[in-house]
């Protein structure tokens, strides 16, 4: 059986690699096999939850393993499916659907590979202009600014710079956030812990609200308790900048303006924050 799922499976890479094989048929292939993936992932999933003899904790360990590995195959297929099709469309099937799934060198290197035609497709275009983005902020580079008119019926009053608050002699954490959205709710624990715990004279926390409508913000920034210093109605201008293609999105910056850390969550949030600064008690 293992077999013959092999030599199927052998044969469904030589056909989407084939150069004269319909670009329709590639792509329909490419699903295909991504199902094959996916249906897998399901069914080992269910006999992990279904095995009484695993504890809670092994069963999610299990499950981590388990998405690991298969999202360790599912990248890899991507991979081998876009530089075989780097010129046609099924190379672009493959990066839309594994895109988010590779870091920002991985991003590079399969947008450098791709032909020139397939570059002009739209979501390629806005991918290498975020990968760019992403490697002119990453740590160990100067925070880039950015203005926001928070009212434009206040524009006068209302405009704040990042620079306002990083750059200015203390550790900065900047949490890129929206009020609609679970995860970044989920992580303002963390943000008010580290806040609590940390701000004074060396360390500060701003929002900034991202993809937002801000009355929202306002209602939701009071039920939540952000009592710390905030940036509203920031909308893209500022994901556009770092490359943030999801949010919550933490980045600490130190004293000097010079990023630190991207893309903190949890734990690692005051990991970050307690390797430069001192708790205040």
């Amino acid at each position: 059986m293992k077999k013959a799922l092999w030599t199927a499976a052998a044969a469904l890479m030589a056909l989407i690699g084939c150069a004269n094989a319909p670009v329709e048929q590639k792509i329909k292939d490419f699903q295909s096999e991504i199902e094959n993936y996916e249906k897998a992932f399901s069914e080992e999933l269910v006999t992990i939850k279904q095995n009484a003899d695993l504890t809670a904790e092994q069963q999610q360990e299990a499950v981590n393993l388990l998405q690991e590995k298969v999202a360790g195959q599912i990248k890899d297929f991507c991979k081998t499916t876009i530089r075989k099709n780097k010129n046609d469309g099924a190379g672009l099937e493959a990066l839309k659907y594994a895109y988010y799934f590779f870091d920002v060198d991985e991003q590079e290197e399969l947008l450098g590979c791709l032909g020139p035609k397939v570059k002009e497709d739209d979501f390629v275009q806005k991918a290498l202009q975020s990968v760019q983005a992403k490697k002119s902020t990453k740590a160990g580079q100067p925070f880039v600014d950015f203005t926001i008119v928070q009212d434009p019926d206040n524009a006068e009053a209302s405009t704040v710079r990042l620079s306002d608050y990083a750059g200015k002699g203390k550790y900065l954490l900047v949490d890129f956030w929206a009020s609609w959205c679970g995860p970044c709710k989920a992580e303002l624990p963390n943000i008010k812990a580290v806040y609590d715990k940390y701000a004074g004279e060396d360390f500060d926390v701003l929002s900034v609200a991202v993809w937002d409508k801000p009355e929202d913000t306002a209602k939701a920034a009071a039920e939540l308790g952000i009592t710390w210093h905030q940036i509203v109605n920031a909308q893209q201008v500022p994901t556009d900048l770092y490359g943030i293609e999801g949010i919550p999105h933490i980045i600490l910056i130190g004293p000097d303006g010079i990023i630190l850390n991207r893309d903190l969550r949890g734990e690692g949030i005051e990991a970050a924050v307690s390797r430069n600064v001192k708790a205040k008690h």
